[in-house]
């Protein structure tokens, strides 16, 4: 749906990597490395952004850091977008809203780096989860949104201790209970 209405597949790549996680920031020769891309073409696309005021900048040391502008009027809606492009928004809508005991709910690996993947990582808080029905709602999540989820539900104390011990603890909440 997206590649159909923004035909520069580096856009989309940009626009993924810095308004799916507002803490995602990066360099040009990092996102060089990372899209495969050359830099002339994103850095005309960073320039771009950067002149509309969707992406702010800052130095340090010889690089140039750029990064979603939070307070620019269309960055809710920009992000609002790009999930439901990717489907989180039926993540949300047919298995988070109907498991019960869940505190809360999270993004990890690619997506949240900001990297576009076929592959969503899912953590799942909470205590008392039923398992299986977040086997079946997965399932049909998957065919609906075209993207295979990986998943591992934790209960509060556990992921406490996950999470403490991991390497690379960039996390994206995609979701989170009323407690």
């Amino acid at each position: 749906m997206l590649d159909t209405l923004i035909t520069s597949k580096t856009r989309i790549k940009l626009l993924l990597k810095f308004f799916l996680n507002s803490n995602s920031r990066s360099y040009l020769r990092n996102l060089e490395t990372e899209f495969g891309e050359s830099t002339n073409a994103i850095r005309l696309e960073l320039n771009k952004f950067e002149k509309a005021g969707l992406l702010t900048t800052e130095q340090d040391g010889n690089k140039k850091y750029f990064r979603a502008n939070t307070s620019h009027p269309l960055y809710w809606d920009i992000n609002n977008i790009l999930l439901k492009y990717i489907g989180f928004d039926q993540i949300i809508e047919r298995v988070v809203n109907k498991l019960g005991n869940l505190d809360k709910v999270y993004v990890a690996g690619d997506f949240a780096r900001g990297t576009d993947n076929q592959i969503i990582d899912l953590i799942f808080v909470g205590n008392g989860i039923n398992k299986e029905y977040l086997v079946k709602l997965i399932e049909k999540t998957e065919k609906l949104i075209k993207r295979r989820i990986r998943y591992v539900v934790f209960g509060k104390d556990e992921f406490m201790e996950y999470h403490n011990n991991q390497k690379d603890p960039e996390l994206l909440v995609l979701w989170k209970g009323s407690n």
